[in-house]
């Protein structure tokens, strides 16, 4: 007996054995029930999704012996001529190769008749966007009102084609793409009913490149078991597909984290080394993107897909926020060019590199030019050897609250987003107040979702060894009590003793570290304005020309 591929052999006989698509199967089912039948029904969606299937199991709901039913008995001569797809009045229609008005006059002459075998002679249309306008428009009238015993099921996968015309005489059902956790379900049960072993990794590595297709992920399971030998194993799937396999994916991520442009290109090579889909790959490195910045806005919905959560999670602590956005879109608009590559390697490397260098943090990490040998003892020399005519300095002068200010601006944005562990500062605990927190958060050694919630926080009290702070509630939806012990410690690590970090939130009344920072760039900001606008040249040609002084378009010049 010839093989018969998972996809024909698997494809459901009854509502109950589809998956996903509730909202269609309620629909039909309780219309099926209840008598209330239709005489033109539309599927759609993509390819794979259920369309055909859906409606040859209408036609047997139609014409089962036992009676109209959303349950057909499946043993019946209907119900079995339909499975085997030669019940004469069953009349399926490829629309893709019958597009011409004589084919679709020829179909319908045979309309009046009443069925031969069946309860009501049911027309298939499959893909039926492909016929012509002039085949729609003599399907017009018999579409509005056809005989009692007739009835119209179309599928298709592209509505938009369809006359207006058509779409007001059917009911419309639109198919979604099944999710990647519909489709693992799916295919563990068909691999436990065909007694072929399975590596969980590599059916969800099959459900995402089958796109909410179930009939795509049963071939790649077809494909997978003639490759693996009989088997679907997670090793063997990611070569078949050439996809990167996920802890090379993370360790991308890892070395993008510190900004090690040679560990990247490194790893860049072994995975060219499996000759891969780089397609693929920037695929599964968007996605880990996606879940990363999940993970810190709303870490409890981070799926387990991979059974990579904890790592997700550690992962998002590496990055800030504002890194992964840009990531995610450069690599996003960056798709097309791998598409039009001459060389798809070296437009891979150059899409990675790119994020990495036109992020901020990056930039500010490379502002130091590289010195010689001589140079860098030159410097040494510099700072180490004291001025004969300076005098030696004999108190320590106490920082005004403006130049504290200004150091606090400077140390956090040019702090480096890689968490580093803060030298423990010699400070008497029980004397701290807000005024002093607002110094002391410059100092801690964390970034990412940690450091932006300490940022918008007032220091409330000390009792004991336990911290109180106060986060301001417009910055509640990112704060999840799992931060907690990583800000003790953090804070721990910079005061030199056990402490225990509390956060309530609330309506914040002083002014936190992330507002003084941002106050303090608007009076920079203003500043630099009101002297430019002062400037004598400037005033000169605002007075000769006429001209207006475009305030928003003043910005300061790096050097």
């Amino acid at each position: 007996m010839s093989y018969q591929v998972l996809a024909r052999k698997w494809r459901p006989s009854n509502f109950s054995e589809v998956a996903g698509q509730a909202h269609v199967l309620k629909s039909l089912i309780n219309a099926l029930d209840n008598q209330r039948l239709h005489h033109a029904y539309l599927f759609t969606g993509t390819r794979g999704v259920g369309k055909t299937t859906l409606a040859r199991i209408l036609a047997k709901c139609l014409n089962c012996d036992e009676g109209i039913s959303s349950t057909p008995c499946g043993s019946c001569d209907a119900c079995t001529e339909i499975n085997e797809g030669r019940f004469i009045d069953l009349i399926e229609v490829d629309a893709a190769s019958r597009t011409k008005v004589e084919d679709t006059r020829e179909l319908l002459e045979n309309v009046q008749y009443s069925p031969a075998r069946g309860r009501f002679k049911v027309y298939l249309i499959d893909e039926v966007h492909m016929l012509s306008n002039h085949s729609f428009n003599a399907l017009l009238k018999t579409l509005e009102e056809p005989p009692p015993h007739v009835k119209f099921l179309f599928a298709t996968t592209d509505p938009q084609k369809l006359p207006v015309t058509i779409l007001s005489r059917c009911l419309q059902f639109n198919l979604k793409n099944l999710s990647p956790q519909i489709i693992v379900e799916y295919l563990k049960k068909v691999l436990a009913e065909e007694s072929i072993e399975y590596d969980d990794e590599a059916l969800w590595q099959i459900a995402g490149a089958a796109s909410g297709s179930m009939r795509d992920a049963l071939t790649l399971i077809d494909q997978g078991i003639s490759y693996c030998q009989g088997s679907i194993k997670a090793a063997g799937i990611v070569e078949m597909l050439g996809v990167p396999e996920q802890h090379q994916v993370f360790a991308l991520l890892e070395a993008m984290s510190v900004r090690d442009v040679e560990k990247l290109i490194e790893i860049i090579g072994q995975i060219s080394d499996q000759t891969p889909d780089y397609g693929h790959t920037l695929d599964s490195l968007l996605s880990a993107l996606h879940r990363l910045a999940i993970a810190q806005s709303v870490p409890e919905a981070v799926n387990n897909s991979f059974g990579d959560r904890e790592k997700i999670q550690e992962l998002a602590a590496k990055f800030s926020a504002e890194d992964l956005q840009l990531y995610y879109q450069i690599g996003s608009k960056g798709r097309d060019e791998l598409r039009f590559a001459m060389e798809i390697k070296s437009a891979f490397e150059m899409l990675l590199l790119r994020m990495l260098i036109f992020s901020p943090s990056f930039t500010e990490e490379k502002t130091e030019l590289p010195t010689s040998d001589s140079q860098k003892k030159k410097n040494d020399t510099d700072r180490v050897a004291p001025d004969p005519q300076q005098e030696p300095q004999q108190h320590v002068e106490v920082e005004s609250q403006e130049s504290k200010e200004e150091t606090l601006v400077q140390e956090k944005e040019l702090a480096p987003s890689v968490e580093t562990k803060p030298e423990p500062i010699d400070i008497d605990s029980s004397a701290i107040s807000h005024e002093k927190w607002l110094e002391l958060y410059t100092q801690l050694g964390i970034n990412g979702i940690a450091a932006n919630v300490l940022a918008n926080t007032e220091f409330k009290a000390k009792k004991g060894q336990d911290y109180h702070f106060l986060l301001s509630e417009d910055q509640s939806a990112v704060y999840s009590e799992e931060l907690l012990p990583k800000l003790s410690i953090a804070l721990s690590d910079l005061l030199g003793e056990e402490v225990k970090v509390n956060i309530e939130i609330g309506k914040v009344e002083k002014e936190t570290p992330a507002m003084l920072l941002q106050r303090l760039k608007r009076e920079a900001r203003d500043e630099m304005i009101d002297e430019f606008e002062n400037d004598e040249n400037v005033q000169e040609m605002l007075k000769h020309f006429s001209a207006k002084l475009a305030k928003e378009s003043i910005a300061p010049i790096k050097e």
